[in-house]
């Protein structure tokens, strides 16, 4: 399979987004050493005035990477996109007590939203990005579309992205690259060192897209105020306090404080909360034994498929509900009411579900679509004992 789409001649104009990144630099070389006509491009997006002023090292870092390969530099201002888009969205979630996924809508809205739209207005012919994901171009005449594309898993399996790109469209991917989709972490280092790379060495960033790593609770508190409330065990009893249900997402082992305890007690995460009675629900390894909270079944809304086709009525598939999940068995149905979105049914029951979070169905390596957990159908501690 080839990264390189076949039907691109050599010299075909590509605007390639570098962060400073070591995977994006190495997708910038690849692209120069395949003979395309490449310029790198440092996306400027909005960051608040509290976190540390991190872009302009970013954006050296960038500047360092194309000089030592001899391409042109850019820098594109996406403030204002990814301020609506993005950041308020994930403010505006996490107020109505949802917790959001960032990376998926930086993606929608300004790698391969306003980066694209405006690379293809200024003459290139394709965008490339350090994601490790795949695109497979596949002829189908019969189809409506002359020319079909499938994204598929990256081939390091600890690396894909493709749960934070279910979102991209056919008419997208036909101007998109995923040049290091086919390659482990280590082929990429190994590679930037061949290239020079002055950031062959650079650790991985992480956290929220282009933000970085937060502590989710300190950067809503500049936006949302803070409400005292209990914690609960799975036998409804008050075991602690803390500032905010909405603070809080499912699974969390942190940042709310447990005052009957000892000291050789197990970390507690949360596994249920109420944003209007404003609780959280906990339980810890130990009680986990006796009480598992189950999720047999959740409703998808905002449904996109990458095909660009509506499925049938049902079908069975696989999901992630978070980044890096092993991929769970399901059915997915098509709503017939008003509400335009579809049930998922899971072969096994689930814990740890966050509505606002991305859902995302796959065949196989083949990544379909997916959608926005909207609600919990069916849930409930369940007692073992």
């Amino acid at each position: 399979m080839l990264w390189y789409k076949e039907g691109m001649k050599k010299r075909k104009k590509v605007f390639v987004g570098v962060s400073g990144g070591v995977d994006s630099s190495v997708a910038l070389a690849l692209l120069k050493e395949k003979g395309c006509d490449v310029t790198g491009v440092f996306l400027r997006v909005w960051s608040p005035d509290f976190l540390p002023c991190d872009w302009k090292e970013e954006r050296r870092e960038a500047m360092r990477v194309c000089a030592t390969l001899g391409v042109p530099f850019l820098t594109l201002d996406c403030q204002k996109e990814y301020k609506k888009k993005v950041a308020d969205y994930m403010i505006g979630e996490y107020k109505a007590g949802r917790v959001p996924n960032p990376d998926v809508f930086c993606n929608k809205h300004v790698k391969f939203g306003v980066f694209l739209d405006k690379a293809l207005k200024m003459g290139a012919d394709c965008v490339a990005t350090g994601h490790y994901a795949r695109i497979r171009e596949i002829s189908n005449p019969n189809d409506q579309y002359p020319i079909k594309y499938e994204m598929l898993e990256g081939i390091d399996k600890n690396k894909d992205q493709s749960y934070f790109l279910y979102t991209l469209t056919q008419k997208q991917l036909a101007h998109i690259l995923f040049p290091i989709g086919h390659l482990t972490k280590p082929e990429v280092r190994k590679i930037a060192k061949k290239f020079k790379l002055p950031n062959a060495e650079k650790k991985d960033s992480q956290g929220v897209c282009f933000l970085g790593k937060l502590d989710m609770k300190d950067f809503l508190l500049h936006y949302m105020k803070k409400k005292k409330g209990v914690v609960l065990n799975t036998k409804n009893e008050i075991i602690g306090h803390h500032d905010g249900a909405g603070f809080f997402t499912i699974g969390q082992r942190h940042g709310f404080t447990i005052t009957k305890k000892s000291t050789k007690d197990p970390r507690y995460f949360i596994v249920t909360k109420d944003l209007l009675k404003n609780t959280i629900t906990v339980a810890n390894k130990v009680n986990e034994k006796n009480a598992v909270y189950s999720i047999k079944k959740v409703v998808v809304s905002d449904v996109h498929f990458i095909s660009g086709k509506k499925s049938s009525c049902s079908f069975n598939a696989t999901v992630r509900i978070r980044y890096r999940q092993e991929k769970q068995k399901c059915l997915l149905t098509r709503s017939v009411s008003k509400f335009q979105g579809y049930s998922l049914t899971f072969n096994k029951s689930q814990n740890a579900i966050a509505e606002g979070q991305s859902a995302v169905f796959y065949d196989g390596e083949i990544c379909l679509g997916g959608g926005i957990i909207d609600r919990v159908v069916n849930s409930g501690i369940i007692s073992k004992e």
